[in-house]
């Protein structure tokens, strides 16, 4: 499989988790943007580094994610968090953690607040958009 990261597909991940359609992002991006364009768009391995950053601001990620997510790496370190045993359980979750559970834990619970935050931001930005549309 290629070492490539592939660049569309990061912003068609991405999108789809902030919950975003490809219709939305055609409209932030300009009169230029369609639906169809978006679709094309996010089948591109590799795409322009001005563009990515015009969507990674759109989308309110960071521009490294969409250049450097490598899905198959992330399935690695997770499967390898595991060791693998002949037995009835199958799979053995590794019992010598080399952090402390609940720090993580913290971490992850401050980054779902911030997504959230995000998350909220971004539907008040759509509510004005939509209200900007009625008001023409």
């Amino acid at each position: 499989m290629s070492d490539k990261i592939h660049h569309g597909r990061n912003i068609k991940r991405f999108r789809e988790m902030m919950g975003i359609k490809q219709e939305a992002l055609a409209f932030e991006l300009g009169e230029d943007w369609s639906q169809k364009k978006i679709s094309l768009l996010e089948q591109k391995e590799e795409v322009e580094e001005a563009l990515i950053r015009q969507v990674a601001e759109i989308l309110k990620v960071p521009v490294e994610a969409i250049k450097n997510f490598d899905e198959e790496k992330s399935v690695n370190i997770i499967s390898n968090s595991f060791t693998s045993h002949d037995n009835a359980t199958g799979l053995i979750y590794n019992h010598n953690p080399t952090f402390n559970p609940l720090d993580r834990l913290v971490e992850a619970l401050e980054e779902n607040k911030k997504l959230y935050e995000r998350l909220l931001e971004s539907e008040r930005e759509k509510v004005e958009i939509l209200k900007k549309l009625l008001d023409k």
